[in-house]
């Protein structure tokens, strides 16, 4: 009777998971290996597929363009990994010492992270605007951030960053929360001020959080499209064009479909690689790392 009831239990949790398995397979799966596939061959999405071997990566490390894309990229993640990571510990732990209006601020800086970034691209294109936006207004300044090749890119970084903020303070925040206070009472005790206790305490005791939060930031830096697209559009000059704006655009403005998954393959190459670089230095990023 017990064996007729636990079957009855993994029949009901197979029907249960069964929607999600589906979906991960058709949506997931089967079009990861048919763009793998397509990587190796010339396709418009109109005439028939052709194999073509290698060439479509032959051709792309044999682009200029490709190697100015795969820079933007590299430079955008990385900004927005360092910019994304140190500003929300820094404002976790100020926030963490209870402040007043601490729960106002918390409120105040989520809030970016759960706008539409349709809305975020609009309110950022206007106040970076050359005549009429708000930023050149403030700082008695003219420049033209979002179409001067030098200005581009480290706007679409600030805006990034900007959005960012909100959700890794929070999960520094919770992390901060589970640290005993007994360990900064001690290091008063000891006389360590703020900078050391930051420094020698939070730290160490935060690695694994600041470890999880690198990684995550890091890996969707890599994978920004919404906010180039919406404000710049990969220009101007194509100084804020990146990997994943470049796949959308050889496959869908240029029917190039094998180029895009040839793109795709070496976006995923890359995050792999730093995934893995990252993971095998935790040891000595992580606090008490253990095997």
């Amino acid at each position: 009777m017990f064996e007729k009831f636990s079957n009855n239990q993994n029949f009901a949790a197979w029907i249960f998971i069964l929607p999600a398995i589906l979906g991960t397979f058709i949506f997931i799966v089967i079009p990861v290996i048919c763009s793998f596939g397509l990587s190796f061959a010339d396709w418009d999405l109109l005439n028939p597929i052709k194999f073509v071997g290698m060439e479509n990566y032959k051709l792309l490390f044999k682009d200029g363009l490709f190697y100015k894309i795969l820079i933007n990229t590299v430079v955008f993640a990385l900004s927005t990994s360092i910019l994304g990571v140190i500003i929300p510990l820094i404002l976790a732990s100020i926030l963490n010492s209870k402040i007043r209006g601490s729960e106002f601020f918390k409120t105040a800086y989520f809030l970016p992270f759960i706008t539409p970034m349709v809305v975020i691209g609009i309110i950022w294109a206007w106040i970076f605007d050359p005549n009429i936006g708000l930023l050149n207004q403030v700082l008695h300044i003219n420049i033209n951030w979002l179409y001067d090749s030098k200005f581009a890119l480290p706007a679409v970084i600030i805006v990034s960053v900007w959005k960012l903020i909100g959700y890794n303070m929070i999960i520094f925040l919770s992390s901060l929360s589970s640290i005993s206070n007994s360990m900064f009472e001690a290091a008063k005790i000891d006389g360590a001020n703020a900078y050391q206790t930051f420094k020698n305490v939070t730290i160490p005791l935060l690695s694994p959080t600041i470890f999880f939060v690198i990684i995550i930031t890091a890996i969707s830096s890599f994978q920004v499209f919404d906010l180039i697209y919406l404000m710049t559009q990969g220009g101007p000059f194509d100084s804020t064009n990146v990997l994943v704006y470049a796949i959308y655009k050889n496959a869908f403005e240029y029917f190039n479909v094998g180029k895009a998954s040839a793109i795709a393959y070496v976006l995923f190459a890359i995050i792999l690689v730093l995934t893995l670089i990252q993971w095998s230095l935790r040891k000595k990023i992580v606090y008490n790392e253990i095997d």
